[in-house]
């Protein structure tokens, strides 16, 4: 009777301490096939072959598209493809660099070159995009607009900028009550001081690397070399005046092109008229 009870003691701890080792060990889990695209390392999809999809939490579409999209980027291993999304809610920098003008948006890219999916939005329709190649169909985006392009580049800042100006105008007006229009006053003042500044600096830049004449030395060197034109006193002012009427009365008595070689039409005009005269006399007479 003591040794029945016994062992079913022992059995009973044994399987205690069973379950307790059990409950240690953390059980193995699959790990998630849906990868995160942030601004941080958005560069790794430049190499190999990436579907991306850009969504938000408040689009109705997006929603329906998630359980779609989480059993396709299952199959991402096995196809040798990687699967990732983006929220654009969280990510402003990305949705400037890519133009996300509707939601969702899927890209395809293969070694840095992007394309835009515009196909079904359905499991077996993305496995055959990818299998079939038929990306290859499809035009790519050209290198001026490319993610990793400098147009890009400003278009992600910008967008970086208005989400940090629309974070401080929400501060300013939840957490400090500062009433909207004074919000706007203050973005207008700094906007306003922001370009007097840069205005100032680029008329510094300018004056550095194009200085004006006036301030090199060869300028006042120039200028001190010219001579001087001494004034005459007023004794030689009137001889000079003097001289001057001579010379124009000298000049209006020389006689002008016309008088010293008449033209043979005023010989002609002149004999015509001195043969009207005499017959006139002959007349009278």
């Amino acid at each position: 009777m003591m040794s029945s009870c016994s062992q079913k003691l022992g059995a009973g701890l044994w399987l205690v301490l069973l379950g307790l080792s059990a409950a240690a060990v953390p059980a193995w889990t699959k790990p998630d096939s849906l990868k995160e695209v942030t601004d941080a390392n958005w560069d790794k999809i430049l190499a190999g072959e990436w579907m991306i999809e850009f969504y938000a939490p408040w689009c109705p579409a997006c929603q329906q598209l998630q359980p779609v999209w989480k059993d396709f980027a299952d199959w991402g291993d096995d196809m040798g493809i990687n699967v990732a999304k983006v929220d654009v809610t969280e990510q402003p920098g990305l949705s400037g660099r890519f133009i996300i003008t509707s939601l969702p948006t899927i890209y395809h890219c293969k070694d840095g070159v992007f394309r835009r999916y515009q196909g079904p939005r359905t499991k077996d329709d993305f496995l055959a995009f990818v299998d079939e190649q038929k990306w290859k169909t499809l035009e790519p985006i050209s290198s001026w607009f490319g993610p990793s392009s400098f147009l890009m580049n400003l278009m992600s800042a910008l967008f970086k900028l208005s989400m940090f100006i629309r974070r401080c105008h929400n501060y300013m007006t939840d957490s400090l009550g500062i009433p909207v229009w004074g919000s706007y006053v203050i973005f207008g003042l700094v906007t306003l001081f922001l370009g007097l500044a840069l205005g100032l600096l680029l008329v510094f830049i300018a004056d550095f690397v194009f200085p004006s004449r006036r301030f090199s030395p060869d300028y006042h060197q120039k200028y001190r070399n010219i001579p001087t034109i001494p004034l005459p006193d007023e004794g030689q002012e009137a001889d000079g005046e003097e001289e001057d009427d001579e010379d124009y009365d000298g000049w209006r008595r020389r006689p002008g092109p016309a008088e010293m070689k008449p033209t043979y039409a005023d010989d002609a005009v002149r004999k015509r008229a001195v043969g009207n005269r005499q017959e006139e006399e002959e007349e009278d007479t």
